[in-house]
Formats: structure tokens, C-alpha cells, sequence
């Protein structure tokens, strides 16, 4: 499986643990809180394997950058969260912070 497939689903199972985590309630409702640990642990097996190409620190910005992304319009969407303006702006930094990594870096395997 092509390791950026493996990255995308290890940013998938995480944005579905960290929804799932805010579903739960601080871990009060039963179902959303198992979720959470079966969907983080899957997270974190998949990204383990992208382990073996790329370097963690590329793995982990773009990851954690994914993933803020994501959740960000998954707030938006399911709990009613805004953003402001400076939020926003920063977000979009973190974007072209990942195109930069993908675009322009050596260390990441095209």
C-alpha cells in the first residue's frame, strides 16, 4: 500500500478518535468513548508504518497538520464551533506549510 494511502488513513482514524472524543463527553457515554481508544490505536499503527519511508518529523507535521485541519471543519460542521479570523489565517499557514514539505522537500519520498 502506497505510503501516503497509509498516512491519509492514519489522519482518518484520527480525526474520527478526536471527533469521537468530543462526542464522549470526557468519556461519560460509553460508545463514542470506545471509539475513541480502538480508532487513536489504529491511528497510531498506521502511522508507525509510514515510519518505515519517511522521516517522523515529516510524518508527524503532516499528520498533526492533516488532522487539525480536518477536525477544525469537522467542529465546524457536527458541533456548531467557529473559528476567528487570526484562527483561520493560522490554519491556512499550517497548509502551505504541508505543500511546502510536499512540494519542495528532499526528505519526503515522492
Amino acid at each position: 500500500m502506497p505510503v501516503y494511502l497509509v498516512l491519509a488513513l492514519a489522519v482518518l482514524t484520527e480525526t474520527i478518535g478526536t471527533t469521537a472524543l468530543q462526542a464522549s463527553q470526557q468519556f461519560t457515554k460509553l460508545g463514542p468513548s470506545v471509539l475513541v481508544v480502538v480508532a487513536y490505536a489504529l491511528s497510531f499503527y498506521l502511522l508507525s508504518i509510514t515510519l518505515r519511508t519517511m522521516p517522523v518529523g515529516v510524518v508527524y507535521a503532516l499528520w498533526s497538520g492533516l488532522g487539525i485541519i480536518l477536525i477544525a471543519g469537522i467542529g465546524y460542521v457536527a458541533f456548531g464551533q467557529r473559528l476567528d479570523f487570526p484562527a483561520i489565517i493560522g490554519m491556512l499557514l499550517i497548509v502551505a506549510g504541508i505543500a511546502t514539505i510536499n512540494l519542495f522537500s528532499a526528505t519526503t519520498t515522492h
